[in-house]
């Protein structure tokens, strides 16, 4: 129904902002890290999601296209909510979700208001097929190196998730050791390309 909101902020809470836009003051609510964005006074904008669900008509707003394109791909996992969405993108970046989902850290996401074990490792189970083919994951072109297990492969994708493009991602990685698991590959391949 409503895609964005522009306006000014005119009252920010714990977990809502309230936004002016035309006289009228739109109550959104919203994650940590988008309200910690913005300040009273400001002119803002926000990407909705409008939830209508029985006697509920709750507006949610977002800093960010990613930050609203991970909330609806975190709704559609079984068992989370608006809140639960919004709690996990309190204490994670799209991108960072994106990054504990391929590298299967479930520990990051149980910081997460509500959120336990078992709901984090669901999310990292349901959404890590949609997160591959994700235009948050941006395909690369040139040389191919050759890279040869699954822990090799997420590496890279993380590193793609991170902001390198798919071919600095592959030389980082074909140099670390095949055998690590998935998070260690990570971290030596980033030491390379800090380099």
């Amino acid at each position: 129904m409503y895609y964005y909101i522009k306006g000014e902020l005119v009252l920010r809470k714990e977990n809502f902002a309230v936004i002016d836009n035309g006289g009228v003051g739109y109550k959104l609510y919203a994650s940590a890290k988008t309200l910690e964005s913005f300040r009273e006074g400001d002119k803002v904008t926000l990407y909705t999601y409008l939830n209508v669900h029985e006697d509920v008509f709750d507006l949610y707003g977002f800093a960010t296209e990613d930050e609203q394109t991970m909330f609806l791909r975190l709704l559609s996992v079984s068992g989370v909510g608006p809140k639960a969405a919004l709690a996990v993108l309190s204490v994670v970046t799209p991108k960072e979700l994106a990054l504990a989902v391929i590298t299967k850290d479930s520990k990051i996401l149980t910081k997460a208001s509500g959120v336990g074990v078992k709901m984090a490792q669901r999310i990292i189970l349901e959404l890590a097929d949609k997160l591959k083919d994700s235009e948050i994951l941006p395909e690369g072109d040139g040389e191919k190196i050759s890279i040869s297990t699954d822990a090799q492969s997420e590496a890279v994708s993380a590193l793609m998730v991170l902001g390198y493009s798919q071919n600095e991602a592959k030389s980082a990685v074909s140099g670390v050791d095949n055998t690590l698991k998935t998070e260690e590959i990570v971290k030596r391949a980033l030491v390379k390309l800090m380099r």
